[in-house]
């Protein structure tokens, strides 16, 4: 027969009657629970988690009696040592199972409650000993042989340790303290740890991962340039080196419009003014450079930077007409050239920090890349130059103050000659940046240019022969003029929406080339691009406008043009009106358009000729998109429809009335293949085709009667 469980409530007959039964009376692991609970209320008494609850009765700490019970006499060790020990036979003795021998309903039942004699042990159901809390005596216990903390592998006899003895009165652990300097063992530098470790073998032939020659660790400590530590102070950071090298390959046949004439052809009987359009080119750039920095690389601004690019260019042309690569008829229809070129070589000198976001201010000095604005419509050039530059409020602001002098270039390869005298051409730039304005995601800029031209004395003949300086349209006679620029221009995104655009007035004094008489300058562009992603796609739309000059014979020039553009727009040089250079035949051997360039500003040359400010204009609007069908192939479809602004200036240049507006359709697709996912190793494949309109025929002929002219370009870069 069971015996009988002491409930709380038996408690309360009286004091001596219950320190008795609880002392030597058996105890339900319930009745003790409460009795610890009302003689502990501000302690954590039996808390046990969700996983070892048996039971679903009320939660014991919150029905406790309001008026504790006095506590009870400590009992006997060894009787307590004694009941622990047979409890932990009992534990470790498996239960007969229902209808073996000694199995029962006491056993049956036994999961649900169990009482035992010792007040030291403070059990549930199930067998689980409270392990760190306090049993009805106040005495603490260690933890059950069922928790798997402590459990042993296998079926032997677990030993039950006695947890220590901890004094309430004894002084607390004092609490942790923050690490200081002198929890740190001091390492000289990152890269000496790497190298000791052995975690990394480099590899000078391989430019992708950490390498020496890339600037990936110093090639030693303290300042690249120690003559200047008089000047600069001594160098607190170290010396790297960076190598460059980068071979640039294209192949590009071609065919536009050609002239020709009796001095230019060598098929007799020929009388049409239009010869073969068919032409190939080949162009090869071996570019090669250094810098030299002293700094923490991409931890920080460098402290001061020495850069030298230079390239050398070997071109090969081959036409089927005459006089069309040079002015001399006796010199072929073919020709080979080469060149070295600078285009890079300057001194960076990063002057200050104006906070501890590494705001800056910056001085560079020499010949140096820079672009107006985000897709290079006015001036993108490696020229040489002053520039003052920096950052503030955490980079939310940016500025450039810059002064170039222009180099003459090659003709052929379009670098720049340092063997010849600068032109009398100079560029003063003042711009700021400004992040997250108008809106967060776009980032604005104002800019302010001033291109001063002094060269209306001098005659410049190209390397091929042509005049390229003073223009040979209208009075061939030498301009000086002042071109200021103002502009706005915005990049970045509005939710889903990317946008790029950029709008100029220009203003300022020039001579008419007509007229011979002084003429102000007023004249206007804009552009704007947007475009939206669709996970592996982007779907892109293009306008463009740049005003034409009304009347070349009036005081007043609003034709719209660049210093040098480089236009990263619609297309870009996949596109054929931008990539191509397209003469202006019979108008005294300039051109309607340059190479790289969209607007067709009838200048003599885009590398050596003087702006011109009457001009047609253009307005052009666009479509196109880009398909990543692979993270190394990317797939790009574009068209675009052109028209002039005006053609006034057109019909005085070739003494021709009525040129309709219309420059017909330009089409082109490209295709990127990166085999290795990076940009070590790049082959581009493009082709476009330019369908005629009204306009573009009026002015070179029905008889010429093609439907279109095409472009192909092959380009293969491979970059170390």
């Amino acid at each position: 027969m069971k015996r009988p469980i002491l409930s709380v409530k038996g408690c309360l007959s009286g004091t001596v009657a219950v320190l008795m039964l609880m002392a030597f009376a058996p105890i339900s692991a319930t009745a003790a629970q409460r009795g610890a609970t009302a003689l502990f209320e501000d302690r954590e008494i039996v808390g046990f988690s969700q996983v070892l609850r048996r039971n679903s009765g009320p939660d014991v700490t919150k029905t406790a009696p309001e008026n504790p019970v006095a506590p009870v006499p400590e009992v006997q060790k060894e009787e307590a040592d004694e009941l622990r020990k047979k409890l932990i036979e009992e534990q470790s003795t498996t239960p007969p199972k229902e209808g073996e021998a000694g199995w029962s309903s006491a056993t049956k039942n036994q999961d649900t409650e169990t009482t035992i004699e010792d007040p030291y042990l403070n059990v549930r159901p199930g067998g689980f000993l409270l392990s760190g809390r306090e049993t009805l005596t106040g005495e603490r216990v260690g933890r059950g042989i069922n928790d798997p903390e402590r459990r042993r592998p296998g079926n032997g006899a677990f030993v039950l340790e006695a947890e220590p003895d901890i004094d309430p009165a004894s002084i607390a652990m004092p609490p942790p303290r923050a690490a200081g300097p002198d929890d740190f063992l001091p390492v000289p530098d990152r890269w000496r740890l790497v190298d000791t470790l052995g975690i990394i073998k480099e590899n000078p032939l391989d430019p992708y991962n950490q390498n020496t020659l890339k600037g990936d660790k110093p090639i030693w400590d303290g300042a690249c340039f120690p003559f200047l530590e008089p000047i600069l102070g001594k160098s607190e950071t170290d010396c790297f080196l960076i190598l460059l090298g980068i071979s640039d390959t294209v192949f590009e046949p071609r065919s536009f419009p050609t002239p020709t004439g009796v001095q230019t052809t060598n098929r007799a009987g020929t009388d049409n003014l239009f010869g073969q359009p068919e032409q190939f080119i080949f162009n090869q750039n071996l570019i090669h450079g250094f810098s030299l920095v002293n700094g923490d690389t991409a931890f920080r601004p460098q402290d001061i930077e020495f850069r030298y690019t230079g390239v050398a260019n070997i071109n090969y042309a081959d036409t089927q007409e005459r006089r069309v690569l040079r002015a001399d008829p006796g010199s072929g229809k073919n020709r080979l050239a080469q060149h070295y070129g600078v285009l890079e070589l300057f001194a960076d000198y990063h002057a200050a920090n104006i906070s501890d976001r590494y705001d800056f201010y910056s001085i560079r000095a020499g010949i140096q890349p820079f672009s107006s604005d985000f897709r290079g419509f006015v001036f993108q050039d490696s020229q040489l130059g002053a520039r003052f530059f920096g950052n503030w409020d955490n980079n939310l602001w940016q500025y450039n103050l810059a002064w170039f002098r222009r180099l003459e270039k090659d003709t052929n390869s379009g670098l720049n000659d340092v063997f010849k005298e600068p032109r009398q051409d100079d560029v003063f730039i003042a711009n700021v940046y400004r992040q997250d304005f108008p809106v967060l995601g776009l980032t604005s800029q104002g800019t302010f240019i001033w291109n001063r031209n002094r060269e209306g004395n001098e005659r410049f003949f190209d390397d091929n022969g042509f005049l390229a300086r003073p223009s040979s349209f209208g009075s061939q006679r030498g301009r000086d003029y002042d071109a200021f620029y103002l502009g706005y221009n915005v990049d970045g995104r509005i939710g889903r929406i990317n946008l790029t655009g950029s709008a100029y007035y220009l203003f300022g004094s020039d001579d008419n080339i007509f007229t011979e008489e002084s003429a102000n300058i007023s004249a206007f562009f804009a552009a704007a691009e947007v475009s939206i992603d669709n996970d592996w796609q982007r779907y892109r739309l293009s306008a463009l406008y740049s005003s034409g000059d009304n009347d070349p014979y009036d005081g007043t020039q609003g034709g719209f043009d660049a210093i040098f553009e480089n236009p990263q727009f619609a297309g870009g040089d996949t596109s054929y009106w931008i990539r191509q250079q397209i003469p202006l035949i019979g108008a005294g051997g300039g051109g309607l358009s340059s190479r790289n360039a969209v607007i067709p500003s009838l200048r003599s040359s885009k590398e050596h000729g003087q702006s011109s400010f009457v001009n047609p204009g253009i307005i052009l609007i666009g479509a196109g998109a880009d398909f990543d069908l692979a993270p190394e192939f990317r797939l790009s479809f574009n068209a675009n429809y052109m028209w002039f602004d005006n053609t006034s200036s057109l019909e005085a240049l070739r003494l021709q009335g009525d040129i309709d507006r219309e420059i017909g359709f330009d089409i082109s697709t490209a295709a990127i293949w990166r085999p290795f996912q990076h940009q070590n190793v790049v082959f581009r494949l493009s082709a476009a085709a330019l369908i005629p309109g009204k306009g573009f025929r009026d002015i070179y002929g029905a008889e010429d009667g093609r439907d279109f002219y095409y472009s192909v370009l092959a380009n293969l870069v491979l970059t170390y």
